[in-house]
């Protein structure tokens, strides 16, 4: 029996173009040509939920990225130049915000490293606390450690959001395009993978690493200050919601006015437009207005003008008082003034000023501010703008806002060096139009051995070798062994121990199409026969690293020279997959995504439409099934063997048979009886 179960298959209407496992759930993201995020369970690859594109979001996602802890999706969209934060149990928007660049790759990693950050929410005494919606800061927040998020574009563009909110370093002094990104768990360094331009316009893959210490030397600083922004960003979307349920609420009251002027004209049964009526009624209004003003000044009024009661100059001489005059006891009376023209000039988005400024001469706050020597003048208060709307007051605070953390994140970025830069190879031009995620190379970051792993090949040089690159997450740290060729010219039933290279021959000749760490020690790799049709044999397969990673011959870099212009010294070790792997039947497999923690691997085809899923260490689960039911089947021989001794014994004994045939029916509902239960059992 072939190994890596397969327990889904499917053809998807529109090409895949990115795909990612969750860290610690049986769940996979995909992203499509035609905008939409999908979120598909390993069972039958069951479709749990999709995210369609809109107008707010944007229709051209270009990266995904998972929160360490599973519950937050990220991903980016280039037409509108934003990420996203998603929600991955019920496809909400958690956050949004907006990047200089349509990011290419992201990165989300969790921080490793002083013990002490795992308690300083608790110790923090300026924590807010939302009543509106308690687990907003929870699902933002996620768990208690720190992790950031990491996105890169084009021109060098890479920027640092700790629990993907709170912007904590802008890079500068990176080259070409980023392709792909790796933050080290204990923050010491980054790795990118970066696409330029050489100077014969050939695109070239360079790896960069840059020395992150101040993020990893001010962890706990880092970690605090974090949260606190955190904090605010959620007191601020509360704020964003608020001002949008008054602005709809006041649309309600507008449009409810409108409909009853629309009655009313209706039921007046008259030829002429609301708007006329309306502007008749104004009409009218002011000539009531200008008739109680005559009286009121004892003026003469005219025959066709005098025709007001008492009750009518009674109301215009109550709305002139609570209208036209000063009254600095307006802020002590809540909930008796009222005017819509003053109330709809607030929720209006413009910069303009008020029609009916306040006044703030009654306002305690105002006061107090004013009679204060030392708050007077400071700048750590928000000023008033009591001449401007409540969008302008918003827009306001949150420059403000935006200003104060931005020092943190230019301090750090300028902290940020680079260790390294490692030019690879060039883009072959055949791969022009290959979606760049699935591209190699591919990054792994090895947590206990504080290790960068960079996986790549080099089809136009060596077509038959994978390269591992391996450099310490501690850029002052040297590794040995930092370079190691795995030759695939072997044959299939060797061992990876073997020490003698194979010869050559037709059935062991393979390249590699993708390769994905698996595990610390366990490369997952999609192998294509180089000596056949179009409709070459492609093998899913594992490689185990031990042996490789222990190779002892060194390579020297010349750094002024590309790597693949210097493959002669590089280590190379002749590696076979042994029985780990499986011959992809009816599936022109090109591309694979693995999670090794689950155990899972998902492989997509070369026209990114047919998947299949796979339980990658299904095999000794298998080898159990099929000893217990080896094991049944025996176990049944021997009965019925019995069985048949019994009866010919009680047939040479002379016993009744009707007797013998009735003890065997009881029996067989009594074993009836125990399966129904069992089942039943099972069921529960």
């Amino acid at each position: 029996m072939p190994v890596f179960r397969q327990v889904g298959e499917k053809q998807l209407p529109n090409p895949i173009l990115y795909m990612a496992w969750s860290p610690n759930r049986d769940l996979i993201a995909l992203a499509n040509t035609a905008g939409e995020l999908l979120l598909h369970r390993l069972a039958n690859f069951q479709r749990v939920w999709s995210l369609l594109p809109n107008e707010n979001t944007g229709k051209e996602i270009t990266s995904l990225a998972w929160r360490p802890d599973g519950k937050v999706l990220a991903f980016s969209v280039g037409d509108t130049k934003q990420v996203v934060l998603c929600d991955a149990e019920k496809a909400e928007i958690l956050h949004l915000f907006p990047v200089e660049y349509p990011a290419s790759c992201m990165h989300w990693t969790e921080v490793h490293g002083d013990s002490r950050c795992e308690f300083l929410h608790r110790e923090d005494p300026f924590s807010f606390s939302i009543d509106y919606k308690s687990d907003e800061v929870t699902n933002l927040l996620g768990e208690v450690r720190l992790n950031i998020l990491v996105v890169g574009g084009p021109s060098g563009f890479v920027e640092l959001y700790a629990y993907g909110l709170y912007k904590i370093a802008t890079l500068s002094g990176i080259s070409g395009t980023c392709r792909s990104l790796g933050l080290s768990s204990d923050l010491k360094s980054l790795s990118v993978i970066t696409e330029i331009r050489s100077a014969e316009d050939n695109p070239e893959i360079h790896y960069i690493q840059l020395d992150t210490g101040l993020l990893s030397s001010c962890l706990p600083e880092l970690t605090k200050m974090a949260r606190k922004f955190t904090h605010i960003s959620t007191l601020l979307q509360y704020l964003r919601l608020s001002l949008t349920c008054m602005c709809e609420a006041w649309e309600e009251i507008l449009m409810q006015m409108d409909l009853r002027l629309t009655k009313f004209v209706q039921e007046k049964n008259t030829s002429t437009q609301v708007q006329d009526e309306f502007l008749e009624l104004l009409l009218w209004g002011h000539f009531l207005l200008f008739t109680a003003m005559l009286r009121m000044s004892e003026d003469h009024v005219p025959p066709e003008l005098n025709k007001m009661t008492q009750k009518d100059l009674a109301f215009v001489a109550d709305f002139l008082s609570e209208h036209f005059s000063a009254n600095e006891e307006l802020f002590d009376r809540k909930g008796k003034y009222f005017n819509v023209e003053r109330v709809g000039q607030y929720l209006k988005d413009e910069d303009e000023d008020l029609i009916s400024p306040p006044n703030m001469e009654g306002n305690q706050w105002v006061t107090f501010v004013k009679q204060s020597t030392h708050l007077k003048d400071s700048p750590l208060l928000f000023p008033t703008y009591p001449q401007k709307s409540l969008h302008f007051v918003k827009r306001m605070m949150e420059g403000s806002i935006d200003l104060c953390l931005q020092k943190p994140a230019e301090v750090i970025g300028h902290s940020v060096t680079q260790a390294v830069c490692l030019r690879l190879y060039t883009v072959p031009e055949s791969s022009e139009n290959t979606p760049r995620l699935f591209e190699l190379p591919s990054l792994w970051n090895d947590k206990k051995a504080g290790m960068h792993h960079v996986v790549f090949c080099m089809p136009e040089i060596s077509p038959s070798k994978i390269y591992i690159l391996r450099r310490a997450t501690d850029p002052s740290r040297s590794v040995p062994n930092g370079l190691v060729a795995l030759n695939f010219n072997t044959p299939l039933n060797s061992s990876i121990d073997d020490e003698t290279p194979a010869p050559t021959s037709a059935d062991s000749c393979y390249s590699c199409l993708d390769a994905r760490f698996y595990d610390d020690e366990t490369l997952t790799v999609v192998l294509r026969s180089r000596e056949d049709d179009e409709n070459k044999m492609r093998v899913l397969a594992q490689l185990h690293l031990n042996s490789v990673l222990s190779w002892n011959e060194e390579f020297t870099w010349d750094l002024t020279l590309r790597l693949e212009q210097q493959t002669e010294g590089i280590p190379v070790q002749c590696l076979a997959w042994g029985n780990q792997s499986r011959e992809m039947d009816n599936l022109k497999a090109q591309f694979v995504a693995v999670n090794g923690i689950r155990k899972v691997a998902c492989v997509l085809s070369a026209n990114l439409r047919h998947v299949r899923v796979f339980e990658m260490d299904a095999e000794e689960e298998e080898e159990e099934e099929e000893r217990a039911d080896e094991s049944q089947e025996m176990s049944s021989d021997q009965d019925r063997f019995e069985d048949t001794m019994t009866n010919q014994s009680d047939a040479g004994e002379g016993g009744d048979g009707a007797g013998g045939a009735e003890d065997a029916q009881v029996a067989g509902q009594g074993s009836g009886d125990i399966l129904d239960e069992t089942a039943g059992s099972d069921t529960l």
